[in-house]
């Protein structure tokens, strides 16, 4: 399948035909593919990736807004989080196939990038960005709406907070907050492996005692599974086993 076929196939998938095909064409170049292609005389996504950003902030926010009126400004920030976060929009990307149709170095390529969450999200916003500009404001949020749609449509109505809320960490600090009046804290205990693919190892701490550890490939990524962890040790009600 030759390239011009295949964003054809992605148009499909999205639902959505640009009028400005460059715009699709940037949403889709990773700057290590125009690094090693300077002869191309184009952007990378990145400014359309923080255009996208906060396009999606913007349009989630009027859905959760829409969709759980009577909620204060904290708890539809926490829904917000938990939907827009490098996690899920690296889920989202996935189900979209979008690793599929980036343009990327050699290097990029190499090391695996079109299954990179990081390098997956950031694509899914310049994506984003791109189609607020071949259109509107209106255009997007429909589309952000479908693409969107099982993380608003919740069941539980009683719970939506429980049903939508995966940020660990906050649920971590909320946790210990109320069980012991103290914030947990997160240690980066080393690092590994070339800039291009590091892995850190993160330790989370209370009251200088190590309830869990979590590896990923951000510290972020590594924060949010130690804070798991640690929630299990702690709602198992076994400290214990928080040094293991």
């Amino acid at each position: 399948m030759n390239q011009e076929n295949s964003m054809d196939e992605l148009e499909k998938v999205l639902l959505y035909r640009f009028k400005q095909p460059r715009l699709f064409y940037q949403a889709l170049l990773h700057r290590s593919y125009v690094y090693e292609n300077p002869q191309l005389e184009q952007s990378d996504n990145e400014t359309l990736e923080f255009l996208g950003d906060a396009v999606l902030n913007l349009a989630i926010s009027h859905l959760l807004f829409e969709r759980f009126p009577d909620y204060k400004e904290g708890d539809l920030s926490r829904l917000r989080s938990s939907i827009v976060n490098e996690r899920e929009l690296a889920k989202l990307a996935v189900q979209l196939n979008l690793g599929k149709y980036l343009f990327l170095g050699k290097g990029e390529e190499f090391t695996g990038g079109r299954q990179k969450p990081s390098l997956l999200a950031d694509s899914l916003e310049a994506l984003l960005g791109a189609i607020y500009l071949d259109s509107d404001l209106v255009r997007v949020q429909s589309i952000i709406k479908r693409l969107f749609h099982d993380y608003l449509a919740v069941d539980d109505l009683q719970h939506p907070l429980r049903a939508l809320d995966k940020d660990y960490k906050t649920q971590l600090q909320e946790f210990t907050q109320a069980a012991f009046k103290k914030t947990p804290s997160y240690v980066l205990e080393r690092e590994e492996g070339p800039d291009h693919d590091k892995t850190f190892y993160m330790n989370v701490l209370l009251d200088e005692r190590m309830l869990a550890r979590g590896v990923g490939k951000s510290k972020k990524e590594a924060q949010q599974l130690a804070a798991e962890r640690a929630l299990d040790v702690l709602r198992s009600g076994s400290m214990e086993q928080a040094d293991q």
